[in-house]
């Protein structure tokens, strides 16, 4: 399985944001040991680098995204997608953005905590205890 994860997601995870760090911690392990391919957006690498860098310093913020970088693809933000996003019908040209570029990198589904953002999407779209449930649903 292919998920585009979104930014909400890696920061839970960065931050150690209650209650949904330990959803989001599970995930990534699941990327880091391969049992899911990840995801991110070039948007999500440019964002999570500015805010690390605000709450640990560049130094910290850099190391992060270098691990960040080691264990998920990165797919794209081209005129394409941009342009596409725009048609999308989606409320918010971010997560427009995102879906799109979900899309184009072959996603499967996408994982946030903001699925009500994602009504239009024409991919699965999970919450992190969905996705878990459905990761393990598969497995047995």
């Amino acid at each position: 399985m292919k998920v585009l994860f979104d930014t909400n997601v890696i920061l839970d995870q960065m931050l150690a944001r209650e209650p949904h760090v330990d959803a989001a911690e599970r995930l990534l392990s699941l990327v880091d040991a391969g049992a899911i391919e990840g995801v991110i957006c070039a948007t999500t690498a440019t964002t999570i680098h500015y805010l690390a860098a605000k709450a640990v310093g560049a130094k910290a913020a850099a190391e992060y995204l270098r691990t960040l970088l080691a264990i998920f693809d990165v797919t794209g933000v081209d005129r394409d997608v941009l342009r596409g996003a725009l048609d999308t019908g989606f409320s918010d040209y971010e997560d427009s953005v995102l879906h799109q570029a979900a899309i184009e990198a072959g996603a499967t589904a996408i994982v946030t905590r903001n699925g009500k953002d994602f009504t239009r999407s024409t991919i699965p779209v999970f919450d992190p205890p969905e996705l878990l449930a459905a990761l393990q649903a598969g497995l047995e």
